[in-house]
Parts: C-alpha cells; structure tokens; sequence
C-alpha cells in the first residue's frame, strides 16, 4: 500500500526565533519512501543538520520575524499489516530492563506523574501484567481521545488531553504516559 504523507504549517514569531525542525522521516523509515521527500521552508535555510538521541533528523533554523511556512510531502509504502500481536508477551520488571530504555519511563512536563499515578493504579493495576494490560491502555486512549487538529493547542498535557477528551496526534500519545507512569511505578 503507498500513503500520501505531508504537511503544511505556518507560524508567527515576534522576532527572529532559533527553532529545530522534526519534520522527516525517521532514517529507520527512509528506505519505504517510493517518491521524495520534498521540503520547503519559506525564507529559512538551515543552520545544520543532526541526529537526536532517538535517531530523529533534526534541522536547526532560524524563522525570521513574521509569518514562516513549512511544507512538505512523500509517498510512503508499507504493508498495511496490523502490528503484530503476542499475547503470552510478559511485563520486564523495571531492575530487568536495558539501559537504554530507562529514559523512555522519565516523566516530562507533559506527563503530570503526581496526577496520573493514581490514575493509572486505579484503572490498571487489577489487571495481570503483560500484553493485556498495555492492550487495555491503548484501548482506553482509542475509546476516550478523538482527533481534533482545530482544538490543537502545544501546552497540553496528558491530563488535558484525559479530561478534555480531545487531542492531536502528540495528545494522543500523552496518554500513553499513563501506561508509563502505570508501569514505571509497577
């Protein structure tokens, strides 16, 4: 299956605005590209290139003052499969699991940690640990969250976007911080 995917974004700085830009393809995808990535950032040019921590392409820029443009499209393949399910997938205790994933489990200021423990007990810890219980957390997000680009606002946090049932694609993964904070207290 090929999917069409791209963006068109504009923002208005006050003055000239330092900013870094995740706006393509991360390189592990890259090969599934089938038609360019075609870029374009109205009167930016980049001050460099890097890799984050997560293996993100990063652009460095600086947006002048007024209203900036950020476009760009591809096409993508994939396979259009479902994820692969395992349910016999056990939970690793958290003094078992590799170094490298330790940060993924650090709270930010998105993710409300005094909030949502409780939170996060409450509806699921009865359940067994394993791939039930991460099952049962994307299922509440599915259930609870509805898309809505128009209410899309960069201060929301998970709780926010919990109790106002709303969210872009960033808000819908906020609460998947519930099942962080669920399994990293677990």
């Amino acid at each position: 299956m090929e999917i069409r995917i791209g963006f068109d974004l504009m923002c208005e700085c006050p003055a000239p605005t330092a900013m870094v830009l995740m706006l393509g393809t991360h390189p592990e995808r890259a090969r599934d590209i089938v038609a360019g990535e075609h870029f374009r950032l109205s009167s930016l040019e980049p001050v460099g290139r890097y890799l984050d921590s997560f293996g993100n392409v990063c652009a460095r820029v600086v947006a002048p003052s007024g209203q900036s443009t950020f476009r760009g499209h591809a096409v993508a393949r994939d396979h259009g499969e479902p994820d692969p399910v395992d349910t016999s997938a056990e939970e690793v205790p958290i003094a078992r699991l590799p170094d490298d994933v330790m940060l993924y489990l650090m709270g930010s200021r998105y993710c409300e940690t005094d909030e949502l423990v409780g939170f996060a007990w409450s509806r699921f810890g009865h359940l067994a640990p394993g791939w039930g219980r991460v099952q049962a957390i994307v299922d509440l997000v599915h259930r609870h969250l509805k898309f809505n680009y128009g209410l899309a606002r960069p201060t929301r946090t998970a709780m926010n976007a919990y109790n106002e049932r709303t969210g872009v694609c960033r808000d819908q993964l906020r609460p998947a911080s519930v099942a962080a904070v669920r399994c990293r207290d677990g």
